[in-house]
């Protein structure tokens, strides 16, 4: 499988900091949030898409390493690059200072898909996921 990523494209907003001018922790989340959506539209498996195809996909683990803090104000690039889709989707991320280029943040989540219709997990990730992501790499 060739690389899948998509990156956006952030700007810090004044209420996403604390009293020292930083974003605070749990906002690089939701930045995360906005680049996995970005590359899920990639191979057609957006949210919407999930939901249509019959299963849920929790996020059951997420990891971050904060290494700069972002302030507020700064640009920051978001990159979300997919890992593992067989039984799982894994996606890495790492936020970059988009003037420079220094990395501020990285991390991954876990997403598991359950049925929808009867909330059973799914150990094998569901075709049409595959059949999307085979089609984006042909």
């Amino acid at each position: 499988m060739s690389e899948i990523s998509a990156t956006i494209t952030v700007e810090v907003p004044f209420h996403d900091v604390d009293a020292m001018n930083v974003a605070w922790h749990g906002h690089y989340v939701k930045y995360f949030e906005v680049a996995r959506c970005a590359l899920l539209r990639q191979f057609n498996y957006d949210y919407p898409q999930m939901q249509a195809s019959g299963y849920l996909w929790p996020v059951v683990e997420c990891h971050l390493k904060y290494i700069k803090p972002a302030i507020y104000g700064q640009t920051l690039q978001v990159t979300a690059t997919l890992l593992e889709y067989e039984n799982r989707l894994k996606i890495a991320y790492a936020i970059h200072d988009a003037a420079s280029g220094e990395r501020l943040t990285k991390g991954y989540t876990t997403q598991l898909a359950i049925e929808a219709s009867s909330m059973e997990l799914q150990f094998v990730s569901p075709a049409v996921l595959i059949e999307n992501i085979q089609a984006l790499c042909r």
